[in-house]
């Protein structure tokens, strides 16, 4: 696993690391996600929940961490969270400190399912996230069914925002809808200075990218002041 910082610019600080998926010599997450086979995806789910808390431990994170898992894995929220509950006890993860973000590698076959596991999940004291929000998978029309606590705008969205209209009066209005909604928001791709600044002045401190801090594989960024000066 590679962690990635999620910031809050205003604060200055790190507010949560995203575990990502990487293979024993670094190989990227879509190469170790395509060789996942249907018959595997449960059983590859629950290894990386499992592996993402350990690691995390032993590296000393006390931020939140953030998991992506397939929803078309979990069958029944209350019986395929148990191997995370067991692990989180085992180690001394606080259960309030894990999110989990609805990954866009699959399309949500079937929505009330996803709600029913955002609920639980809600009710177990996790919060969840709907990753790369505004592209692919991740559309407006899934919060009509959807409650997640928080939305990932997706680099698409983020790209070039700093010099581009329509960009932000779309984010301008993601800002808005969030507020209605109850939901954070997190902006992800972050590549530039100008980026920060632009997304920070419409609203959304909470960033994540490279311009803060590539994934870092089995270990974790430290807060780089000069990104918010």
């Amino acid at each position: 696993m590679a962690f990635q910082p999620i910031v809050n610019v205003s604060q200055r600080q790190i507010i949560s690391y995203e575990a990502l998926v990487r293979g024993p010599s670094g190989e990227s997450a879509f190469s170790i996600l395509g060789q996942v086979t249907d018959e595997l995806m449960y059983r590859f789910d629950q290894a990386c929940r499992i592996k993402a808390i350990e690691l995390a431990s032993e590296l000393g994170m006390r931020e939140r961490l953030s998991i992506n898992f397939l929803p078309n894995a979990v069958y029944e929220p209350q019986a395929c969270i148990q191997a995370t509950l067991e692990t989180a006890h085992r180690v001394g993860w606080p259960t309030e400190r894990l999110n989990f973000e609805i990954t866009e590698t699959e399309r949500v076959n079937d929505r009330m399912h996803m709600r029913t596991i955002i609920e639980s999940y809600r009710e177990m004291g996790f919060t969840t996230s709907l990753d790369d929000f505004g592209n692919g998978y991740a559309n407006l029309d899934l919060l009509t069914d959807l409650r997640p606590d928080t939305l990932k705008i997706d680099r698409d969205l983020v790209m070039g925002c700093d010099s581009d209209k329509r960009r932000k009066a779309i984010l301008r209005s993601l800002v808005a809808l969030a507020e209605t909604l109850g939901t954070q928001l997190i902006a992800e791709g972050i590549e530039t200075r100008e980026e920060s600044r632009c997304l920070l002045e419409l609203g959304i401190p909470m960033q994540q990218g490279y311009y803060f801090s590539y994934p870092n594989l089995e270990a974790l960024a430290e807060i780089d002041n000069a990104k918010y000066d």
